[in-house]
């Protein structure tokens, strides 16, 4: 498990659009999964460690967030043969375990973890309303283990932001996880 960290936020790079299986049994595109004053697209899978110590803060932060006009999208990028808990029933599982308030989708070819440069688990990128990235930092001082409550919310002080200003922080910590396991073709 290689341990990664985000790139520096590219500002006002487009979102890019997507079609993609949920587990909800519905195909999701770029512009169901919108809100009206922006997006929070997460990469995320089900085995990473860095991911299961914040998923209930993820919850969380995605329902706060929606009051502010901000939808959330998860996607799994994995590949789910060297990595099978991964798997698109064990993300129905997962999904319905913690009651994701936002569409959980399949990424199962990898061209849309590629296109939008996504390297770990958990990758958060933050949207505007015009679809301009203004966040690519991490959730909060969570590692593999959640950070003490009470701490900043990076993420979700910086979409609230992106929700009332259109710009995100210029200050961002980069989110620290798993690498994304791609498929060697």
């Amino acid at each position: 498990m290689a341990r990664l960290e985000t790139p520096v936020c590219d500002f006002d790079r487009k979102a890019v659009d997507f079609s993609l299986q949920g587990v909800d049994g519905r195909i999701w595109t770029l512009e169901q999964c919108r809100g009206e004053n922006g997006l929070l697209m997460m990469f995320i899978c089900n085995h990473c460690p860095y991911v299961k110590a914040v998923r209930e803060r993820i919850v969380r932060d995605a329902l706060e967030l929606r009051g502010y006009g901000i939808h959330s999208v998860a996607v799994m990028p994995n590949d789910v043969a060297d990595y099978p808990e991964d798997s698109f029933d064990n993300m129905v599982k997962v999904a319905h375990e913690f009651a994701f308030p936002f569409p959980y989708l399949y990424d199962d070819t990898q061209q849309i973890a590629r296109a939008y440069g996504a390297v770990c688990t958990p990758d958060f990128f933050g949207y505007n309303a015009r679809l301009e990235l203004q966040y690519r930092g991490r959730l909060d001082e969570s590692r593999k283990e959640p950070a003490a409550k009470g701490v900043r919310r990076d993420l979700f002080e910086a979409m609230k932001q992106v929700a009332l200003t259109g710009s995100g922080p210029r200050e961002q910590i980069p989110s620290i996880g798993c690498s994304i396991k791609w498929r060697e073709d």
